[in-house]
């Protein structure tokens, strides 16, 4: 067997300690010499020393001069050429890629038979080398040293100041490198299949090698030799296939000429051919004796190596062997390898495994030997179709997909269940791999006689006609009906000849069952024109539908006319269809509003070009039928969008849609006129015709004015009329109202229209103002009307127009519409607020308490959500665009924390905006927020407040989360931080205790809320802080030490804490709403040392050109555990920053600050002589606060917006991606090596038996 070290070379002639090394020479093959030495080998034991009749070694001066090439600079331990001079090692020569690798390895097998000491150590050193070691090896360490002692020397080598080495280098010159280090161990053991391989010396030396270095610690060592030993190994594979071909050749040879008749029989050819099997035979056993000793000695250990790359290769390359050499290792002693990976931790791992397997179950020739082990982990790997990672998850269900094709019997019924829903996965791969496994297991066709039968039929008995039926039931079944959109496009790419047969899906629609042939029910014709509705857009536009993929992205030529050719043929098609399916269908609403949709998608010129106007007419006729019986807005709308398209001027079609549309709204407003002086004339004694007629038409004219210009009908006249009777009158049906609001609104944005468009006289102007005015009021009136869907349109009209009519109208040179622009007065904005109040921060305990499972009702919830919604963004829009002042945002910041789940993102979404727009403001609105909740807690509890109640719990809660707002850029947000103070310390001593001063004032407990924005203040600022605090507190107030003065306390405690831990408390004080800060345990530094320290760094800020964060300090490498500083010496070389940017001196020469409160505060300060009672803490070691200064300030937004809306599940989530350790669940072995940097298995070991050999082991 192959020996653990490598063989100890003999003393030559020269005695020089001087490193072996040879040059590549001139090209020539070892075939020249294979018949030398076939047949004079003679056999013994592997690693056995070499024959002492070889050939003489170089001269010392040869080897000084080559050994002298070794020696040139090397950067991350890989070795550069000097200069502009060839390469001279195999690794450059491999590195730079110049030459061909044949040519390569045919030098090398030269220097080989004129010394192979020497050319085995080129080779040796190659190894090293391209595991980016700077060490080489020399004949001395061989001669002197055991494998381990080398591999341990070539370890002290490695250059740690990176983790690097060429596998893992980024960039394109590294990715090639990978491909010529497998290619030149390939050609290597190609070029020596016929003789070097089988000397016992070279490959053992080689094996001996790489089994050493992948049991290394080092992971260069482990990676590069795993690699290349599994390139060895499949070389040795391949040469294992062409030695068992030639003795199957062999055998045949021989048969036949000893089954010959004894005269024709050639005794000497059976001779030759009896050597030539045996000697093929002694081949197979070494080769065999290799591939098992890397086999053992590598790969049952590295498949299970801790990192995951190198588990990757072995099972990548597993696969290849199990592939090209079937025969031998296409069983389950090899299979259970990657049928056990299939549960690894690292997608990448899985990843391969399943490759792997395609590569196998795509030849059928293999499905028997491949049985036992899709029985053993077909549930597995049905499993992996849900896979977290995508590409797994995509590769997962193409294996599923090949399993079907070589046996249906495969797979069972819950496990093709359990692929078919992932058709409507939002993954697009995912779900297109999910459709060709729904296309092979419902729509392949395995009757040839029956399709070719079939092929020659058209329509609904054509092939495609059972199978629509069946994708029909399909969809249906999977009860996911508003994603048609998915399945088809899930389909698509496996299905399209299925899916673009409409003309057999508008037979089945249009025409009457034959007999004996199933009739399609309502609800499967609602399916198939939905389903047929959604194949239309999808050819048309040929991109995925909203919610797969990244956007629409550009088409190739070949698609570009594919999708010409196919909205020509639909065209040509549903011209002359769709009128007989809207004749069909014109009652049925959902069917109806689907159909209309199909003319947005027409090459509308085939109209004139092909001569079709009568096809035109009947639609246009067709759709003015669906208007008269219709009255659902879905099936109005989509007759309104269709004549909207129909009426585009490029078309020359449309002076004749024009017609018609005219002619339909004519008759409609008519018709609304005459109903509408009816109903106001009758008044309280209008019967239900009346409302009934009013309603209906003026449904219709809403939706048509929605897409099409009104105005010369005057709509707003009537609708005006119908609002003002409503608020007179009170009895005006809900109905009528909502509509004639909405048709209003419509008349008013065209109208706005006409006038950006054009050149809008003085009067034009006016005329629209009073309009605009009236309905303004009409819709504030609307706001105190009994019934709910009156207000919430009311709400929604104003806040769209007080947008629309704001100060921005005027933008974009448009300054003569100014008179347009309207500001809301302070009683309209109260009662927008007190609407949303009112009807969006509701309790929802009543609609809690219905039944659990009654999918209506829980569709009404969030269809109810979704208008509160919408009503609150509505507001908030008004606030972040300063139509409504700011302040009115604090009573919607302070439900933040209440009703996170229902509206968290779009009130962080109004902070954010609030905040970009005035941050001073902004920050006077949240302690506003804060103190209406405090005083709603004093009114509810009286003054005496039980400060661990959870209600003050709730309030401290909901600052620390405004206060993570701030971020971690103390300096933009200084003088809002200070003024949010400012107005906290006000407010908590805005009312003395009709007690007497020796009480505490009623709002003292709001300090302890305050105290939760102390750490985003500057250790200067709260100075200031605490001297404008002072000014509030008599001296008895600061010797007073009751638990009645504990947020005075708490408060002032806060503000004196300063020094480098308030921003080290920025990151970490989210953890706790208590601590707001961090006392160093360490001792002061010595004076002298201080004030040395303090005056270099603070004149540095101050030499600062501008108010900036300061950047984040160089972050030590870590290196090695040996290498690393000490923290102590290191602190002794980093000053402590004792000042911030933007100090004092800042304040006092900055005149744009001295007019901010906080700089009249520092400018008093300035003159303050009692600083003593100031007691500041240094900052934490140097070294600490380099690490968490670099870290902190690396990525400072994302942080505190993340932190600010994680529950504890997310931030588990984010701890959990954070591990650097993995478990893998493998089988134990027991001739596995225990080493330090492997983890233990949890795998079933019930499941193993156990073997030393590692070959022949049962699976099952």
């Amino acid at each position: 067997m192959i020996t653990s070290e490598l063989p100890v070379l003999q003393d030559s002639t020269n005695e020089s300690g001087q490193a072996d090394a040879v040059a590549v020479s001139v090209s020539v093959s070892e075939l020249e010499d294979a018949s030398e030495v076939k047949g004079k080998r003679k056999r013994g034991r592997p690693g056995r020393p070499p024959s002492a009749n070889k050939k003489p070694r170089k001269s010392p001066a040869e080897k000084s001069q080559l050994a002298g090439s070794r020696g040139g600079r090397k950067a991350n331990g890989v070795p550069q050429q000097n200069g502009d001079s060839e390469p001279v090692t195999l690794f450059e020569v491999v590195k730079m890629g110049k030459s061909a690798m044949q040519a390569v390895v045919d030098d090398w097998i030269e220097s080989y038979k004129q010394d192979r000491d020497i050319a085995l150590l080129d080779l040796i050193n190659f190894f090293i080398q391209c595991s980016g070691c700077k060490g080489t090896v020399r004949i001395e360490m061989f001669r002197n040293m055991q494998n381990a002692e080398i591999i341990r020397k070539m370890t002290e080598e490695f250059d740690e100041d990176s983790g690097d080495y060429p596998l893992t280098m980024p960039g394109p010159q590294w990715k090639k490198f990978r491909s010529n280090f497998c290619e030149f161990i390939g050609v290597l053991i190609r070029q020596c299949q016929y003789s070097i391989i089988y000397d016992e010396y070279m490959m053992d030396t080689v094996i001996s090698l790489l089994t050493g270095l992948s049991d290394s610690q080092v992971r260069a060592f482990r990676h590069t030799s795993t690699l290349a030993a599994m390139k060895l190994m499949t070389a040795l594979v391949n040469v294992a296939l062409n030695l068992s071909i030639h003795q199957d050749n062999t055998q045949r040879q021989y048969e036949a000429e000893r089954n010959k008749i004894v005269g024709k029989r050639a005794n000497e050819k059976l001779e030759l051919l009896l050597e030539k099997r045996k000697e093929l035979q002694e081949n197979q056993d070494e080769i065999e004796n290799m591939m098992n000793s890397i086999f053992k000695g590598i790969f049952v250990h590295r498949y299970r190596d801790a990192i995951a790359e190198i588990r990757a290769i072995c099972i990548e390359e597993i696969g290849v062997w199990m592939k090209m050499y079937s025969d031998a290792f296409l069983n389950d002693s090899y299979l259970k390898y990657v049928g056990w990976t299939l549960h690894d931790r690292q997608g990448e791992v899985r990843l391969k495994c399943l490759k792997a397997l395609q590569n196998l179950y795509t030849n059928r020739e293999l499905f028997p030997k491949l049985e036992l082990f899709t029985n053993r982990f077909k549930d597995r790997i049905v499993s992996m179709t849900l896979d977290k990672e995508y590409d797994v998850a995509v590769e997962a269900i193409r294996l599923v997909t090949l399993v079907l094709q070589g046996s249906e019997d495969a797979l069972s019924n819950e496990d093709c269940e359990n692929v078919y829903h992932l058709v409507y996965s939002a993954h697009r791969p995912v779900a297109v791999a999910a459709g060709e496994f729904l296309h092979r297991k419902l729509f392949s066709r395995h009757d040839p006689q029956a399709e070719e039968a079939l092929a020659k039929r058209r329509g609904r008995n054509s092939p495609n006609g059972n199978l629509i039926r069946m994708l029909v039931l399909f969809f249906l079944e999977s009860e996911l009906h508003e994603h048609a959109a998915y399945l088809v496009d899930s389909l698509w790419e496996s299905s399209q000849e299925l899916l673009k047969d409409w003309e057999c899906m508008t037979e089945l629609l249009v025409e009457e069952a034959v007999q004996g042939e199933e009739v399609l029910s309502d609800r499967q014709e609602t399916a198939l024109i939905e389903l047929m509705m959604c194949t239309i857009r999808q050819a048309a536009e040929a991109h995925p539908p909203v919610g797969r993929g990244t956007g629409k992205r550009v088409l190739t030529a070949k698609e570009r006319k594919m999708q010409i050719d196919d909205k020509n043929k639909l065209t040509e098609h549903f011209i002359m269809a769709l009128p007989m399916l809207l004749s069909k269908y014109q009652a049925d609403s959902e069917k109806v509003a689907n159909l209309l949709q199909i003319p947005q998608y027409f090459d509308l010129d085939i109209y004139s070009a092909g001569r079709m106007e009568k096809h035109l007419d009947a639609l246009l006729k067709q759709i003015k039928f669906v208007v008269e019986k219709q009255t659902e807005t879905d099936v109005l709308e989509a007759c309104s969008k269709t004549y909207s398209i129909l009426c585009s001027e490029e078309y020359t079609i449309m002076n004749r849609v024009d017609i018609a549309r005219s002619q339909l709204i004519d008759e409609l407003v008519d018709r609304f006129n005459h109903s509408v002086e009816e109903l106001l004339q009758e008044g309280e004694e209008a019967d239900d015709d009346d409302i009934y007629n009013v309603l209906s038409t003026l449904k219709r004219l809403t939706a048509f004015h929605n897409a099409h210009d009104l105005t010369k009908w005057d709509m707003f006249g009537n609708c005006y009329r119908l609002l003002k009777a409503g608020i007179e009158q009170g009895s005006m049906p809900e109905q009528i109202a909502v509509q004639a609001l909405q048709c209003s609104h419509y008349s008013i944005l065209w109208q706005l229209v006409t006038i950006t468009e054009g050149s809008p006289s003085k009067d034009d102007l006016i005329a629209l103002r009073k309009v605009v005015k009236s309905f303004l009021a009409v819709c504030q009136q609307c706001l105190s009307n009994v019934n709910t869907p009156v207000k919430e349109q009311a709400f929604m009209l104003l806040c769209d127009l007080l947008m629309i009519f704001s100060h921005q109208l005027t933008s974009g040179s448009r300054e003569g519409l100014q008179s347009l622009v309207f500001n809301p007065d302070n009683p309209l904005q109260n009662e927008l607020l007190n609407f949303v109040m009112d009807h969006v921060f509701i309790d929802q305990d009543d609609e809690n308490q219905s039944m659990e499972g009654d999918e209506e009702d829980e569709a009404n919830k969030i269809e109810a959500l979704h208008k509160r919604r919408n009503l609150l963004a509505a507001f908030s829009k008004l606030i972040i665009y300063d139509i409504v002042d700011m302040h009115a945002a604090a009573d919607i910041f302070k439900h933040y924390m209440k009703y996170y789940n229902d509206y968290g993102d779009i009130i962080k979404e109004t902070l954010s905006k609030t905040r970009q727009t005035d941050k001073i403001q902004c920050a006077k609105t949240l302690i506003l927020s804060l103190q209406q909740l405090f005083n709603e807690l004093i009114q509810e509890q009286g003054p005496n407040l039980d400060r661990t109640s959870s209600h003050v719990s709730g309030i401290k809660e909901l600052a620390r989360r405004f206060a993570l707002t701030f971020g971690l850029d103390q300096i933009k947000t200084r003088e809002a931080v200070a003024t949010l103070h400012k107005d906290g310390i006000e407010f908590a001593f805005k009312y003395q205790n009709p007690k007497g001063p020796e009480f505490p004032p009623p709002n003292l407990a709001f300090l302890e809320v305050l105290s939760e924005f102390s750490s985003k203040l500057l250790r200067q600022d709260k100075k200031t802080v605490h001297s404008y605090l002072e000014k509030f507190m008599s001296e008895q107030m600061m010797e007073r030490r009751e638990d009645v003065w504990l947020p005075l306390i708490s408060y002032r405690n806060s503000l004196l804490t300063g020094g480098d831990e308030d921003r080290l408390s920025v990151t970490s004080g989210s953890s706790s709403s208590k601590a707001t800060s961090v006392r160093s345990k360490k001792g002061r530094p010595p004076l002298h040392k201080k004030r040395i320290e303090e005056d270099s760094v603070e004149s540095s800020w101050i030499m600062r050109d501008t108010l900036q964060t300061p950047g984040a300090l160089q972050t030590p490498q870590l290196t090695s555990t040996v290498l690393r500083e000490n923290p102590r010496q290191a602190a002794e070389h980093i000053p402590d920053q004792d000042s911030e940017p933007g100090s004092e001196t800042d304040y006092v020469h900055n005149q744009q600050m001295q007019m901010s409160w906080l700089g009249q505060q520092k400018l008093e300060d300035v003159n303050r002589k009692d600083r003593t009672g100031m007691n500041y803490m240094k900052a934490r070691s140097g070294g600490v606060r380099q690490t968490v200064r670099g870290l902190m300030e690396d990525d400072a937004e994302p942080i505190f917006e993340d932190v600010m809306m994680s529950s504890r599940g997310q931030l588990e989530d984010m701890n959990e991606e954070f591990e650097d350790t993995m478990v893998i669940d493998l089988p134990p072995s027991r001739n596995r090596r225990e080493r330090a940097e492997l983890r233990p298995d949890f795998f079933d070991s019930a499941a193993i038996i156990e073997d030393d050999s590692g070959f022949g082991m049962p699976m099952f």
